[in-house]
């Protein structure tokens, strides 16, 4: 392996062209070859990026001078590209979902799992520092693990006309393959635990496509994770909230590329002087290898002692001493600073993959997120049809009837 991989993009389209923007300039990478049937669009790409335009994936993998495949094709060819470029000893950066049904996500996952290469899918939700932040205050147990888990997606469709691939099945699997996988891969890491059944409803508009899908999804312990995905607003009233039940605390977190989180806890004087100490640590707590972090990111704390008296307070048989109140903002700067947010949060997936390309070590977002979230998404898709609640079947069971 050289110092300096070079990456080859397939699919020269706006999401390929925002991937290279995102990862310009990232330490031991350097964009090489671009690949799009459309000879105008692969062109203008390679002539920014200083890249070779090539007609096809084929001829791109023949250049000795790509080591990293980024697809960003539409979902429906994400495995078959993904595949190939596994077999011919590439790395894989490949934009979600990993494929638009879970046989075909583990066909990948497989080869994956035996191939030279490293494979990240673009789950830039595991890339946030929003969502690591929680991440990491629950592994230090400052929040319990959280009980349920909610996120309402009210998104735009400003852009989506009626024959638009989004709306085609065969196209993009659908809104929870297409686009819940994001949020089905963010449950499984807050939640830390493999999903088990969905119960899923589908909405149609009238004399239109399913624009509104909601799923529940049953993580082990009895945690309840409610995914609503609906595509119906403009773009000026887009809004979503992931919230996280944690007991004696609740985390809010705002926007699908999250940017203002605010948690909520009840505590005791110790945990008081723990939670104080969060804005020196905000540095680290923020901290996303790859992700270049603004000067305007800020973790505030304001504590409210005593706000709930001196009687101990019990919620699902446990019982504790927490008489103060703390709020905790987490501020990346707000909707404004949504698109570096999103940009840097690819800039570190990929980051994460050229690190595990030098290393050998294992990807946030390995192949087996990528499976996962296939699945759950499968199964909540089946779940619309049947009306009944369906498993989430594993690697294997395909052939399995819920």
């Amino acid at each position: 392996m050289t110092a300096e991989l070079g990456l080859g993009l397939v699919g020269c389209g706006a999401f390929g062209a925002y991937v290279l923007d995102a990862v310009a300039g990232l330490p031991g990478l350097r964009v090489t070859a671009v690949a799009d049937a459309d000879p105008a669009r692969a062109n203008a790409l390679a002539q920014r990026h200083g890249a070779t335009p090539c007609p096809d994936q084929d001829a791109l993998l023949r250049r000795p001078d790509v080591d990293i495949v980024a697809v960003a094709t539409p979902p429906a060819t994400h495995a078959e590209l993904s595949i190939a470029a596994l077999r011919a000893g590439r790395h894989v950066f490949c934009e979600k979902p990993l494929a638009t049904i879970a046989r075909d996500a583990e066909r990948v996952g497989e080869e994956a799992s035996r191939a030279v290469g490293t494979l990240v899918v673009d789950h830039v939700l595991r890339y946030n520092p929003l969502l690591r932040a929680v991440q990491q205050l629950i592994s230090e147990g400052l929040l319990d693990s959280p009980r349920r888990f909610l996120f309402e997606n009210d998104a735009a469709d400003e852009d989506l006309d009626v024959d638009h691939w989004f709306w085609d099945p065969e196209h993009s699997g659908g809104i929870f393959v297409e686009h819940g996988v994001h949020f089905f891969d963010a449950a499984r890491a807050l939640l830390g635990s493999e999903p088990q059944e969905v119960r899923a409803t589908a909405v149609r508009r009238p004399g239109g496509p399913v624009d509104m899908v909601v799923a529940d999804v049953v993580h082990p312990g009895g945690v309840l994770a409610t995914h609503l995905h609906s595509f119906t607003h403009a773009h000026r009233c887009e809004r979503q909230l992931m919230r996280l039940d944690h007991g004696f605390a609740e985390s809010r977190i705002t926007g699908w590329i999250p940017t203002h989180a605010v948690i909520t806890a009840w505590t005791d004087d110790a945990g008081v002087r723990s939670w104080e100490r969060l804005p020196v640590r905000s540095t680290e707590l923020l901290h996303v290898p790859g992700f270049r972090p603004h000067a305007d990111d800020s973790v505030s704390v304001t504590v409210h002692r005593d706000a709930g008296g001196a009687a101990p307070a019990r919620g699902r048989g446990v019982t504790r001493a927490v008489p103060h109140r703390v709020d905790v903002v987490l501020d990346l700067g707000g909707e404004e600073r949504k698109p570096y947010v999103y940009a840097e949060s690819v800039r570190a997936a990929m980051a994460d993959l050229v690190r595990c390309a030098g290393t050998g070590g294992t990807p946030v977002a390995d192949a087996r997120a990528g499976v996962s979230a296939v699945a759950v998404a499968e199964a909540a898709t089946r779940a619309t049809v049947s009306g009944h609640t369906q498993q989430v079947l594993t690697v294997g069971e395909r052939s399995r009837t819920a």
